[in-house]
């Protein structure tokens, strides 16, 4: 699983991470293939911040990443401090979420933040250093993912994307029962994970489509 982006850190220096190279091809052809559940949801809060990438495939058989992961982008033009701020998780239909504290920083515009959630026993290869560490288990096919403004664990299925604090909002695979817009993600799997097109830039509150 090769992955390639540019990413510039929290200094003033640029900094290559590497991502998923094909996964942008496979997103495409995915979002052709599925079939999706019917529950929508509303768009979440509008700010610069936003879910550029989730991957619930590490560790498992055919990874090569080791961990999760979980990543934000500043797409906006002004910096955005995450401090007080969680990423959150819960499985397909779960009503369960699991909480990722943020760091205190300011996220510049054009930066991307990683999280690195929690290991599986397969895969080679360790993620590039994070910038927040938790110990969630996603999975590799469906689930939701929050960026929340409050560290405070989400509850319910919260069915339409939005409200509680809630940032941004992915819901991702067939079986998932919130999104944003009026479809799901696609299904990432062990070596592909869901990336925002454009590099992190494209949002219109549409999981499908973006």
């Amino acid at each position: 699983m090769s992955m390639i982006k540019n990413k510039q850190s929290r200094s003033t220096a640029p900094v290559f991470r590497q991502f998923i190279s094909f996964v942008i091809v496979a997103v495409f052809i995915l979002q052709h293939l599925l079939i999706f559940s019917p529950i929508t949801a509303r768009a979440a809060i509008s700010t610069n911040i936003v879910i550029s990438q989730i991957y619930g495939g590490g560790g498992n058989s055919g990874s090569v990443y080791k961990n999760d992961f979980i990543e934000l982008f500043n797409l906006g033009s002004t910096p955005q401090s995450l401090s007080g701020w969680s990423v959150q998780y819960a499985s397909a239909t779960g009503t369960t979420w699991a909480v990722t504290t943020l760091t205190n920083v300011t996220l510049q515009p054009g930066q991307y933040y990683l999280v690195q959630e929690a290991a599986g026993t397969g895969g080679t290869t360790n993620l590039p250093s994070p910038d927040a560490t938790g110990t969630i288990t996603m999975s590799g096919t469906a689930g939701k993912v929050a960026l929340v403004s409050n560290t405070a664990a989400l509850t319910g299925t919260i069915t339409t994307g939005t409200g509680a604090g809630i940032v941004d909002f992915i819901g991702y695979g067939t079986t998932t029962t919130s999104f944003e817009g009026t479809a799901p993600a696609p299904a990432p799997s062990n070596t592909i994970g869901d990336l925002r097109v454009g590099n992190g830039c494209t949002d219109t509150d549409s999981n499908k489509t973006d």
